[in-house]
């Protein structure tokens, strides 16, 4: 299974200001834990040109297999990310036909009687030797270009247009590249114990497997307050990766054993337990 590296970019000052909660970046990210990838960074600016070329040229420079950014493609004034990332990567803007063809369709579908002016025609200016991408809800078509050993894709801000072309044109090359894989995912609700009581125990496990084969992470929650005591509330998270099924599956279940034994010796309790598969 190969460990597919990604950074995601999200522009707009809405997302900076709170008037937009960047769900993009959080629902990107699932997914691509689900294929099996790794998000090594998520960076939110605004939407400023000089800032959108630094930090894809930054991003580039650290070599993730996919830069993946949200936002800025629409037709008005302040939607500059393709400006950007042309400036990054030292390109012209120019019409492109396909990305043309792309906004008639999608206009033809909305209104007998449609005005492909210049303020539309702006989503089809994209950098030089990118691929336009069709956007099957919106307008503004998603981009693609290689520079590299890194594939940059730039999608709409908005969640659905994003989501739609997500799933139907990169969760799938995405998911190729990463190849066959097998994840087993467990999560314990636990009382009774801190995170700073595990974390001998958890060290050990982690440290004597292999890096990107185990993830374990504790999660605080308020503490559980009942009749003159305070209980620590917990939730331990345990990730599993493998190519084959059956050896991932008894690594995670080696591990849930390692780890609920340790709690019970140290009086906690596990309230709750959900298991899920990702492949």
């Amino acid at each position: 299974m190969k460990t597919l590296s990604t950074e995601i970019l999200c522009v707009g000052y809405e997302l900076l200001s709170g008037t937009v909660v960047n769900t993009n970046a959080h629902w990107i990210s699932q997914k691509i834990f689900e294929l099996g990838g790794i998000v090594k960074r998520i960076t939110v600016i605004g939407d400023d040109v000089t800032e959108i070329n630094r930090e894809v040229r930054e991003a580039i420079a650290r070599r993730p297999n996919w830069l993946i950014l949200s936002g800025g493609l629409g037709p008005t004034y302040d939607d500059k990310t393709l400006e950007g990332v042309a400036m990054a990567l030292d390109l012209e803007l120019a019409e492109n036909q396909y990305a043309v063809g792309m906004l008639k369709r999608r206009y033809v579908l909305q209104s007998k009687n449609y005005d492909l002016n210049e303020i539309r025609l702006k989503m089809a200016k994209i950098p030089l030797g990118s691929k336009p991408i069709q956007n099957p809800i919106g307008s503004a078509p998603a981009v693609l270009i290689k520079k590299d050993e890194t594939t940059i894709v730039c999608l709409p801000g908005v969640p659905p247009e994003m989501k739609a072309i997500f799933l139907k044109s990169i969760f799938p090359t995405m998911k190729k590249e990463v190849g066959d894989h097998y994840i087993v995912e467990l999560n314990y609700q636990v009382t009774g114990v801190s995170e700073a009581m595990l974390v001998p125990k958890i060290s050990e496990v982690v440290n004597s497997s292999r890096a990107d084969a185990l993830y374990i992470k504790t999660h605080p929650y308020d503490h559980v307050i009942g009749q003159n005591t305070i209980h620590a509330h917990i939730r331990i998270q345990i990730v599993a990766k493998g190519e084959n099924e059956a050896e991932t599956q008894r690594m995670a279940d080696t591990v849930s054993n390692i780890i609920a034994a340790e709690i019970s010796h140290l009086n906690g309790t596990i309230t709750n337990t959900e298991k899920k598969f990702h492949n």
